[in-house]
């Protein structure tokens, strides 16, 4: 192996020790999930928060939408077979996921913001809330 990808090998070691750090009482690891495809993708995406809590129950983790990625946080929204959305919401809330709403993709389909449910939490930008995560607070990024 070449000195620099050593360090580079080095580095990304490290990178990963520290987002995965625990913390006296705080979490184990800080994911943000990337959810940007319609309610058919939503479905296993939270599936796969719920599954990562079930390994990991410490993980602090957020889930951020934009484009079609944010129908399932609206009011009314409901799976493929007519299940309501904001019940899985709401159990993952209560373990300390967070969601949240792009502001631009509501401005460009013209969606009020009245329609997005009370757990979600509304961003200016969903891509600029990701590398926000990423850069400033050590978000690990998954995208379902």
């Amino acid at each position: 192996m070449n000195c620099s990808l050593g360090k580079v090998a080095a580095a990304a070691a490290l990178a990963l020790a520290a987002g995965c750090a625990t913390t006296a009482g705080g979490p184990s690891s800080k994911v943000v999930y990337h959810v940007n495809e319609g309610v058919d993708k939503a479905a296993p995406a939270l599936r796969n928060v719920g599954n990562h809590l079930g390994a990991e129950p410490n993980a602090k983790i957020i889930v951020v939408t934009h484009g079609p990625g944010i129908d399932f946080l609206l009011e009314g929204a409901k799976d493929k077979n007519g299940n309501p959305f904001d019940a899985t919401v709401d159990t993952l809330q209560a373990k300390g996921v967070e969601f949240r709403v792009c502001n631009n993709t509501l401005v460009s389909r013209k969606i009020d913001k009245s329609r997005v449910i009370s757990q979600a939490k509304i961003v200016p930008s969903g891509v600029a809330e990701i590398g926000r995560l990423q850069a400033q607070e050590a978000y690990v990024y998954l995208k379902p």
